[in-house]
């Protein structure tokens, strides 16, 4: 499976109100509703894509540590283009990927961005959209299983 995930609003509730806490590597913590669920739909074949806005700050070795330390076990991390110097949407950095990927696994796409409802149907119906506030929950797993219970129905 490959899970496109955010970071802020996804795993980190982006509250504006409050600073979120740093851990000692300088990343802020993730939120632990958030790191279980993840945590809970991630297999040995899953691969994370990230579409955070931090993807560029850190190499694929760093973003397995910080997960690590958080409570999530993943080795295969990759991410978007690092290069955003066009200044892509996170719709268009995703519109992009598929347009230039062949994909044959069920895949996610755990975002806050509402940017993203404006994706095509084919992509839409895999996307699940977190409430930047309270981000990745118990409830959400629901949604996730039926999103790829539908895709394993349709191939």
């Amino acid at each position: 499976m490959l899970i496109f995930l955010d970071i802020d609003g996804v795993m980190v509730p982006a509250k504006g109100w409050k600073v979120p806490e740093l851990m000692n590597d300088g990343f802020p913590a993730f939120s632990s509703k958030a790191s279980r669920v993840l945590q809970s739909i991630i297999s040995v074949d899953t691969t994370l894509m990230l579409t955070t806005s931090h993807k560029s700050n850190y190499s694929i070795k760093e973003w397995v540590n910080i997960f690590k330390k958080r409570g999530i076990e993943i080795e295969k991390i990759k991410s978007l283009e690092n290069n955003n110097s066009i200044h892509r949407t996170r719709k268009d950095e995703i519109l992009n990927w598929f347009n230039t990927n062949v994909i044959n696994d069920n895949y996610i796409i755990i975002d806050d961005d509402t940017s993203l409802n404006a994706l095509p149907k084919y992509l839409k119906e895999n996307l699940l959209l977190t409430s930047s506030f309270i981000g990745l929950t118990d409830e959400h797993l629901d949604t996730i299983k039926s999103i790829i219970t539908n895709q394993s129905n349709r191939k």
